[in-house]
C-alpha cells in the first residue's frame, strides 16, 4: 500500500511520469476492450456533432449541397462560402470537445486525483484504435487464406472495410498489398500520432489530434461536396500528422528486424520514397513499412470515380502475400512500443534534468 501511495504521489509531482502513465494505461485499455461499437463511444459522438455542424454550416453560410444557384451565386463566391462553413463546423466540433476534456481534467486532477488517472486513460483508450485496425486486417488475412488458390473474393469483401478504393478487380496480391498499405497509414493516424500527443501534452492534446483525423476522414475528401468545404479539416491534419508521421517512420525502420528485415534497406526506403505520395504524410510510414518488410507498395489504384497511377514505392521489393500483412501487424506493436519506451526515457531524463 505504501508504494502505491509513493507511486501516486511521484504522478502527482511530475507531469511528463502522469503523462506515461495514462498512455500506457490508454494502451492496456485498448489491448482488453479496443474499439467496440456503441452509439456513445466519444468518437462517434464526435462524428455526429460534425454531422449536424455541417448541416447548420452549410445553412448559415447559404451553400447547400447539392447547390441550388437559387440566387445566381458565382462559383467562386459559392467556394467561398464553403470554405468559410468549413473552417466553422471545423472549430465547433475541436474547440468544445478539447476544452470539456481539458475542463475535466483539471477539474479531476485538483478534487480526486486517482479519478484524473482513470478519466485521462480512458481519454488515451479514446484517442486510439490498435486493436480495432488488428482486428480488421486479420479478417483480411483469414479471408485470403480461405480463398486460396481460388478469386479472392472473401478478401475483397474484408479489404473494403479498411480502403476507400474499388477492391473488385484486385487479385489476391493486391488485397493484401491494400491491406499492408493502409496498416502503414493507419500505424500513424490511428495509433502513434495520438499516443505521442498524449506523451508531450497530456490527453487533451491526444483527443484533440483524433478530433482532427477524424473530421479529416469525414470532410477531407476531394470530391466536389467537400473539395472546399473539407479544405480546413485536410489542412489541420496534414499540419498535426507532420512531424508524427516522421519520427513514428523513423522507428519504424529500426524494427526491421523484428520482421527478418534490414533496418539499412527499410532507411533507404525511407529516404528515397518518403515523398513519393500525393500526401504529404501517408508516403512515410508507407516508404518504411515497404522497405522493413522487403515489399512494394503503391502503384495504379482504382477509386469508385477514377484511376490515380501512383508512384511505386520501393520497387526493388516483392509483391505483397497474405503472410505479409501479419508481418505488418508485427513491425506496427514493435513500432509503437519502440516509440513508447523512446519517448518516455526521453521525457524521463527531460524530467530529471529541469528539476
Amino acid at each position: 500500500m505504501e508504494l502505491v501511495q509513493q507511486f501516486l504521489q511521484t504522478l502527482k509531482t511530475n507531469y511528463w511520469y502522469y503523462n506515461i502513465a495514462i498512455v500506457a494505461g490508454g494502451i492496456i485499455l485498448d489491448s482488453i476492450i479496443g474499439d467496440p461499437v456503441f452509439s456513445l463511444h466519444p468518437v462517434r459522438l464526435i462524428g455526429k456533432l460534425a454531422d449536424i455542424l455541417e448541416t447548420i454550416t452549410r445553412k448559415l453560410f447559404s451553400c447547400p449541397y447539392p447547390p441550388t444557384n437559387a440566387n445566381n451565386t458565382t462559383e467562386r463566391t459559392l467556394k467561398t462560402r464553403e470554405l468559410l462553413a468549413g473552417f466553422c463546423a471545423w472549430i465547433g466540433t475541436v474547440l468544445p470537445v478539447t476544452i470539456v476534456v481539458l475542463l475535466m481534467h483539471s477539474f479531476l486532477i485538483a478534487k480526486i486525483f486517482e479519478l484524473a488517472l482513470v478519466f485521462d486513460s480512458f481519454v488515451i483508450w479514446a484517442s486510439i484504435a490498435r486493436k480495432d485496425l488488428v482486428r480488421h486486417a486479420m479478417r483480411v488475412f483469414h479471408a485470403l487464406r480461405s480463398d486460396a488458390p481460388y478469386p479472392p473474393v472473401r478478401g475483397r469483401q474484408a479489404v473494403a472495410m479498411m480502403v476507400g478504393r474499388d477492391v473488385s478487380k484486385l487479385d489476391a496480391n493486391g488485397v493484401a498489398r491494400a491491406c499492408v498499405e493502409s496498416i502503414a497509414e493507419s500505424s500513424v493516424d490511428g495509433i502513434t500520432a495520438p499516443l505521442i500527443y498524449g506523451l508531450i501534452f497530456g490527453p487533451w492534446a491526444a483527443i484533440f489530434y483524433r478530433i482532427i483525423n477524424t473530421l479529416d476522414s469525414m470532410f477531407g475528401h476531394k470530391t466536389a461536396r467537400y473539395l472546399s468545404f473539407g479544405k480546413p479539416a485536410a489542412r489541420a491534419d496534414d499540419i498535426a500528422n507532420f512531424i508524427p508521421a516522421r519520427f513514428s517512420a523513423l522507428l519504424a525502420c529500426f524494427c526491421a528486424p523484428f520482421v527478418q528485415g534490414h533496418t539499412s534497406t527499410a532507411l533507404v526506403s525511407f529516404k528515397r520514397y518518403r515523398l513519393a505520395h500525393e500526401s504529404p504524410n501517408a508516403g512515410h510510414p508507407e516508404s518504411a513499412y515497404a522497405g522493413a518488410l522487403g515489399l512494394w507498395l503503391g502503384g495504379t489504384t482504382i477509386y469508385p470515380t477514377e484511376v490515380i497511377q501512383k508512384p511505386v514505392i520501393n520497387p526493388e521489393g516483392r509483391d505483397t502475400h497474405y503472410m505479409d500483412i501479419k508481418r505488418a501487424l508485427t513491425l506496427l506493436n514493435w513500432n509503437i512500443y519502440l516509440i513508447f519506451g523512446v519517448l518516455s526515457i526521453l521525457l524521463a531524463l527531460f524530467s530529471s534534468l529541469v528539476k
